[in-house]
């Protein structure tokens, strides 16, 4: 094997197959990237649940495969100086030399190393910059505790041309919709993906125009599976198994007030008065017409008190949340106004940006458990 990229080229792909090598890997053939040198240059890593390849250009005067530690050839194109990187074999040895560096790295039986899984069918395709904005804004609300994997997916539904995302963590909620180019109309289909490898995928995908989104439908081939392709390269991952919560019952149909602020300065004042909130105790928010009152701490604590404007539909309400809970809604819901609507002090609320139109439904909406107060 023999040839020569340019080494930004070759860093770039590195970098990004190896954020799929495993960190404590089952066999140790998986801790190599496996690289194969053809009309372009293929590298590939895999871990059983998420597999990664990317394509670039290259010169190539003899095509050939290797597998070496992904971990060490990612340090090492990440320090090689800008210059024209040469790759060579030499025996169970693969040579770089870059100006005047040089590193030769041993490799891994090859033929050992498994086949990355077969992309599922393609779906259909999404704008990678609206795919990433929109699993950001749900990946946050997934579970981070593995004992129970449900919680720790992201929904995915199909049907037609809308895409719905869904994750929870059983103290916030949050829905995201948004159109898509289905393959086919009638195209529909449900996968419960796992709430990291999506958002970490959705937003290593930007540097082409649009996703690909591979997936078997209903009833179709490429169960437990789901594909993604952009900009020259492609990751898999399995999916997790589970029932997710039947989530659509959880957000309310009619609410009793409706509450807007500005976004900015309702950030700036959760931060300042969370500050003085002991672990675990809420942010209290008191509205009433022309304002709302945030406090936190209480009695022996230390205490702090802010009030900003704010617009109320509805009868006076005290309400509280956890603050981290609350701006990770508040920074999410990409808008300059939020709005809160809520039934009752005990029962959750609902968090969106101000629609574009009066009267249309938000794309994202954001559902939050209140904190009971005592007394």
């Amino acid at each position: 094997m023999k040839f020569r990229i340019d080494r930004d080229a070759l860093a770039d792909a590195v970098a990004w197959t190896a954020r799929t090598l495993p960190v404590r890997p089952p066999v140790p053939v998986l801790a190599g990237m496996h690289i194969e040198a053809g009309d372009r240059l293929k590298l590939s890593a895999f871990d059983y649940e998420v597999s990664a390849q990317v394509a670039t250009d290259i010169d190539v005067e003899e095509p050939g495969t290797a597998l070496v530690s992904g971990r060490l050839l990612a340090e090492i194109c990440r320090s090689l100086p800008p210059q024209p990187v040469e790759v060579t074999t030499d025996g169970a040895k693969v040579m770089l030399r870059c100006g005047s560096a040089k590193f030769t790295l041993m490799t891994m039986p090859v033929e050992d190393y498994p086949s990355l899984p077969e992309m599922p069918p393609a779906a259909g395709s999404v704008g990678s910059d609206e795919f990433a904005a929109a699993v950001s804004q749900v990946a946050l609300a997934a579970g981070r505790d593995d004992t129970i994997p449900m919680l720790t997916g992201v929904r995915v539904e199909v049907e037609g041309e809308t895409v719905t995302l869904a994750s929870t963590d059983r103290y916030r909620l949050a829905v995201r919709e948004l159109h898509w180019k289905p393959e086919r109309s009638d195209f529909s289909a449900v996968a419960l993906v796992p709430a990291k490898t999506l958002a970490d995928t959705a937003k290593s995908l930007t540097s082409g125009a649009e996703v690909s989104i591979a997936l078997g439908g209903t009833g179709g081939r490429g169960d437990g599976m789901i594909g993604f392709i952009g900009g020259g390269r492609r990751t898999t991952s399995r999916l997790l198994d589970g029932d997710f919560v039947k989530y659509r019952s959880l957000l309310p149909s009619e609410y009793a007030g409706l509450a807007e602020v500005s976004t900015g300065p309702f950030i700036e004042a959760v931060k300042r008065v969370s500050l003085v909130a002991e672990r675990n105790t809420p942010v209290r928010l008191s509205f009433s017409q022309g304002e709302v009152v945030l406090e936190a701490g209480t009695g022996d604590e230390a205490q702090a008190v802010e009030a900003l404007e704010a617009n109320l539909e509805g009868d006076d309400i005290n309400i509280a949340f956890n603050p981290a809970f609350l701006l990770d809604g508040l920074s999410a819901i990409g808008s300059d106004t939020a709005r809160l609507s809520f039934t009752t002090p005990t029962k959750p609320a609902v968090l969106t940006g101000k629609p574009p139109e009066e009267g249309a439904n938000p794309n994202y909406r954001y559902l939050i458990m209140p904190v009971r107060l005592s007394g």
